[in-house]
């Protein structure tokens, strides 16, 4: 990714244990994010109870915050149809200092 100001989407989901197998099949199931994106993930927290949470990261430049969301969004729809799953999203401008690069002459 070159460089510029970072956005990151971070979605978290919540899948009923039970149902959890519906969700890897679908998940197998989804087409390559394009490459301007990012993903970290998906991480998930087996210690809550009667549903697994996961937590998705994904990392895009700003200029391109209005594409990414919607390719995001349609890669999530397929989530819809399992049974108890719940998502929210947050979006945040990740802004980074540029790194200093020291070069020998």
């Amino acid at each position: 990714m070159p460089g510029g100001v970072k956005m990151i989407i971070k979605c978290s989901f919540s899948v009923p244990l039970k149902e959890i197998g519906d969700y890897n099949r679908r998940a197998r199931s989804l087409p390559p994010l394009p490459n301007y994106i990012v993903k970290r993930g998906p991480y998930i927290d087996e210690n809550k109870g009667a549903a697994n949470q996961i937590t998705t990261v994904y990392e895009f430049e700003k200029t391109l915050l209005s594409e990414a969301w919607k390719t995001i969004s349609k890669h999530l729809d397929v989530f819809r149809a399992v049974r108890g799953f719940t998502l929210s999203a947050q979006v945040m401008d990740r802004e980074r200092e540029p790194q200093k690069a020291q070069i020998r002459a």
